[in-house]
């Protein structure tokens, strides 16, 4: 949890769950990217939108890792790019804080079936 201000109006904290379900968000809006997730709870049908998003914060600086599965016919690196600008943007926009850092692991590839 990142602690954005305090004083004598009070408190504003962020938990690291909120930068995770930002950056998942975020992520699910990039053409190509199937699913962001955490691996076996998602097989099992578990949703939790921070899962699969490892966040750090030091001094009002992100970094993060978040696991996604892609579209199959998508160039993988240019999906990538993509992801990591529109999380720096969507994180940076929503909160303020600097983001430094973004690795995504493609963890897996989606291949549409026809349907008849």
């Amino acid at each position: 949890m990142v602690m954005l201000k305090d004083d004598e109006s009070g408190q504003v904290q962020i938990s690291d769950d909120v930068i995770a379900v930002i950056a998942n968000t975020a992520a699910l809006e990039v053409e190509g990217v199937v699913t962001a997730h955490s691996g076996i709870a998602e097989i099992l049908g578990k949703k939790n939108f921070s899962k699969g998003v490892k966040v750090e914060i030091n001094d009002s600086q992100v970094s993060l890792a978040i696991n996604l599965s892609v579209k199959f016919g998508y160039k993988i690196p240019d999906v990538m790019l993509e992801v990591q600008k529109k999380i720096k943007a969507s994180i940076e926009t929503m909160t303020g804080l600097l983001v430094t850092e973004i690795n995504v692991n493609v963890i897996g590839i989606n291949f549409d079936k026809e349907k008849k």
